[in-house]
């Protein structure tokens, strides 16, 4: 299987919309009761990227689901909007069109945290993994094996401990492709409220940008081509996947370093064809033994 990439459309959702819908069409009415649930935390997608100053005025009250976070609602990708406004379409033939451009297939991501690495390394490439580590890895490559599911794809950080931790778990699903992106690499995807110290405001910029933009590749409702469920693991580092939680959950980003993951745990997510979104586990690591347990 090809890993997907994220495609994007023209927002969904106008004031002709909603009032064809009265008259006619399931597809519409629906358009027309979520209309007020557009908006995301008062952030649109662009500014998950970019740092955010916190006061204590700020609104992170989630108001509603936006049911097009990732820009795959089918009547955005069919530009329902415009084929009405210029009468190129009827709302019967749209209606049609949608439902063949709707998702069929649910998407299961698991996301691995890297094993224990060397932290004493200077470069990336002195910062292997430790022999406990290596254990770590042997672990959650048989309990990704033992659940039995076909996997299509693992795509992992160009990141030397999580290269290694994805050789280690290939081992034991020896059929699955292994895919590197560099977009996977670790780094610091927002300022956290509350706020720390110990970053300058240009590492969140730059960082912040390249998380998002794989959280845009990788975290999105199956293609409308997709017959069948797919299950993909994404080996990469524990601030990528905890922003990839907050993104996919629709939680404030910005909480994203409240949330705590052990090396080598398993973070599984679920996106339905209606663009819904579960957390079936968030950092699992009961697979392991207590004392192989680690955070570094």
């Amino acid at each position: 299987m090809k890993v997907t990439k994220l495609m994007c459309g023209l927002a969904g959702g106008s004031a002709v919309l909603v009032a064809l819908a009265e008259s006619k069409g399931y597809y519409f009415e629906r358009t027309k009761n979520d209309a007020n649930l557009r908006k995301w935390n008062g952030l649109s997608v662009l500014q998950a990227a970019v740092p955010q100053t916190w006061s204590p005025s700020r609104d992170h009250t989630v108001t509603g689901w936006d049911s097009n976070w990732d820009k795959r609602d089918p009547l955005t990708l069919t530009n329902g909007k415009k084929k009405i406004k210029e009468k190129e379409i009827s709302i019967e033939e749209l209606n049609t069109e949608v439902e063949n451009n709707k998702p069929k297939a649910t998407r299961h991501i698991f996301l691995i945290r890297h094993s224990q690495y060397n932290l004493n390394g200077t470069m990336d490439k002195e910062r292997i993994l430790t022999p406990l580590g290596r254990e770590q890895a042997e672990y959650t490559g048989q309990r990704l094996a033992a659940l039995g599911l076909k996997y299509d794809v693992m795509v992992h950080s160009t990141m030397t401990r999580a290269t290694e931790t994805a050789n280690i778990i290939s081992k034991h699903l020896p059929d699955v492709e292994k895919v590197s992106c560099d977009l996977l690499r670790e780094g610091s995807p927002i300022e956290p409220v509350p706020s720390i110290s110990w970053k300058p405001d240009c590492v969140y910029h730059e960082d912040g940008a390249r998380i998002e933009a794989a959280f845009r590749r990788y975290i999105h409702r199956a293609d409308a081509k997709q017959t069948e469920d797919s299950y993909e693991i994404i080996v990469c580092h524990a601030n990528v996947i905890r922003y990839f939680v907050c993104r996919a959950l629709q939680f404030p980003p910005e909480g994203w370093l409240r949330l705590g993951l052990n090396n080598g745990s398993i973070t599984w997510l679920t996106i339905r064809p209606s663009g819904r979104v579960g957390l079936r586990m968030m950092g699992d690591s009961g697979f392991m033994p207590p004392d192989k347990l680690t955070r570094t």
